[in-house]
């Protein structure tokens, strides 16, 4: 009996390869469990279908982000911060206050965790930011601290 793995199994393939199991084996604890699906035409089909379409999704995923990256990289923020004495920050610019500039001042969303941070910002000036936008693609955004 051939089969389709629905999810990996141990010992005998990786989710979406076609084996050839023992009629019990395949009925019983494989397609009983959940673990495959008789590989029909019509499930083949829609198992191809399906997978054609998550490359696409996948495709255009890693388009858009390549086009946000190219974006902000051309994108600069300017947070204001209180200075002390010395001219030094009241503590640091934090992640959460640049994902929020940059929503404000460019209507591009990015979530905080997407943000590296090497050193810690705590003084004015340019500070160029890594933002980590997924799928190994990378843009630099660059920041303006300035001191009220």
């Amino acid at each position: 009996m051939k089969v389709l793995l629905i999810k990996d199994v141990p010992s005998l393939g990786k989710a979406g390869e076609i084996k050839e199991v023992k009629d019990g084996y395949g009925k019983n604890f494989l397609i009983g469990k959940g673990f495959a699906k008789h590989a029909t035409t019509e499930v083949l089909e829609a198992h191809k279908a399906e997978e054609a379409r998550k490359a696409e999704a996948l495709a255009k995923e890693i388009a858009d982000l390549k086009a946000l990256a190219a974006k902000l990289d051309k994108m600069g923020i300017k947070i204001h911060k209180k200075l002390g004495d010395t001219g030094h920050l009241f503590g640091s610019v934090t992640k959460e206050e640049i994902a929020h500039a940059l929503q404000e001042q460019h209507h591009v969303e990015i979530d905080k965790k997407h943000i590296d941070i090497k050193n810690p910002i705590k003084t004015v000036g340019l500070h160029d930011l890594d933002l980590k936008l997924g799928h190994g693609i990378h843009a630099t955004l660059h920041v303006t601290v300035v001191g009220d």
